[in-house]
């Protein structure tokens, strides 16, 4: 099975990236460097991560060490909310570069749908502490991420948390110049979204799965929340397969030509999550996994549920 999806730009994307959402200032330089000698080539960054420098300084060693090219990665960053006005895109996309060292990026994304007040704070909350929203028009923000590719400062675009009626109104922009190469959403099987990932597939846009394990180190976990690494259906299948739950839940995703981007800083847990390339799951396991959905969202961003571009309020 080949180990990358191809890009409507023709481009190549692996199937599986080293996720970077929570990964500590002092470890995710570490975590790169294993991932890159494990055979990684895609990385998912982005600006509200607060931890590009690292990645860069990362990905930067292995260079230099002769260990990849810079053409051989595939590294994502995504626009924040803050930046959603028109003029600020550019610098946005540029300050991204610079802490990650790159003159371009394979893919930038709009990471959620809706913009927030501009400024140096990441979340403006008003006194109910709820989000500031921008007065920013979404296909205002696609026509300046159409600028970047322009310039040659990112390869393609694309957005994160959009449901299928945004992503129609950018697929359906008069004079769209560039089209959307990627969507990336939270999928795992308490959240399997299999409308969602239809639609786009079908409309030629590969699908990226964040969360893909369930983001056990979500900081705002509560004891009784469902842990799919614990599901024991989960645990049975993987032991039919010699493999971790982990393995089979990245697998699952695998199998659905969604790209999957587990994250971990554990070098023995970023090798295991890249060894998912030697085993199929058969078309009745992918059934059963299928069955476990429950809606179950991890990222509901309830801060921004106020904002009219919110997008879990539609059906998918």
């Amino acid at each position: 099975m080949a180990a990358h999806v191809q890009l409507n730009t023709s481009a190549k994307m692996p199937l599986v990236g080293l996720g970077t959402w929570k990964s500590a200032a002092g470890q995710v330089k570490a975590a790169v460097m294993a991932a890159i000698d494990a055979g990684y080539r895609h990385f998912d960054c982005a600006y509200a991560y607060l931890n590009e420098s690292e990645i860069g300084e990362g990905i930067q060693q292995k260079i230099e060490e002769g260990v990849v090219k810079r053409e051989d990665l595939f590294v994502v960053s995504k626009l924040w909310c803050t930046f959603h006005e028109k003029p600020l895109v550019k610098g946005a996309c540029q300050r991204s570069l610079a802490k990650l060292k790159l003159d371009y990026l394979d893919l930038y994304l709009i990471h959620w749908p809706f913009g927030y007040k501009a400024g140096e704070e990441l979340f403006p909350k008003d006194d109910k502490g709820m989000a500031i929203p921008s007065n920013s028009d979404l296909l205002q923000t696609w026509e300046a991420m159409e600028d970047l590719v322009d310039a040659g400062l990112v390869k393609a675009i694309g957005f994160c948390n959009f449901n299928h009626e945004q992503i129609e109104r950018i697929l359906n922009k008069p004079g769209l110049k560039h089209k959307p190469a990627n969507v990336q959403i939270e999928s795992h099987p308490y959240l399997t979204q299999e409308k969602l990932i239809k639609y786009c597939q079908s409309k030629g846009l590969a699908v990226t799965a964040y969360c893909p394990l369930g983001s056990p180190d979500r900081p705002w976990a509560k004891p009784g929340d469902p842990s799919l690494l614990d599901d024991p259906k989960i645990k049975e299948i993987a032991a039919k397969h010699n493999k971790t739950p982990a393995q089979v839940l990245l697998r699952f995703q695998i199998q659905r030509n969604v790209i999957a981007i587990p994250k971990s800083v554990t070098p023995q847990r970023i090798v295991e999550n890249f060894q998912v390339f030697d085993f199929e799951l058969t078309k009745e396991e992918m059934e059963t996994i299928l069955s476990f959905n429950r809606n179950w969202r991890i990222c509901q961003m309830n801060v921004s549920k106020n904002l009219k571009e919110y997008p879990f309020h539609a059906e998918y």
